[in-house]
């Protein structure tokens, strides 16, 4: 995976975003806050997807069309789709 390095960051930056948003709960930190926080974490946690899906898609799913799988590369798209309608 050519953009492992760049998910790794990604995610550290998370770990750390829920790390802070437990020490808010914590806190007792306003709630307004606390889902502003919450909420970057799902937005991070989202663009992770993005990601690794983009690099599945354009190597993955290319060899397995390539190599007579299309069936099971459809319907690897199709569980990914129905994952991030959710």
């Amino acid at each position: 995976m050519k953009e492992k390095s760049k998910i790794v960051q990604r995610l550290k930056i998370i770990e750390g975003q829920v790390r802070g948003l437990r020490d808010m709960i914590e806190r007792g930190d306003y709630c307004v806050d606390v889902i502003t926080q919450s909420s970057a974490v799902k937005q991070g946690l989202s663009s992770v997807e993005d990601m690794i899906l983009e690099e599945h898609l354009s190597t993955c799913v290319v060899k397995q069309i390539k190599s007579g799988g299309e069936k099971k590369a459809i319907g690897e798209i199709l569980t990914v789709y129905k994952l991030k309608r959710k």
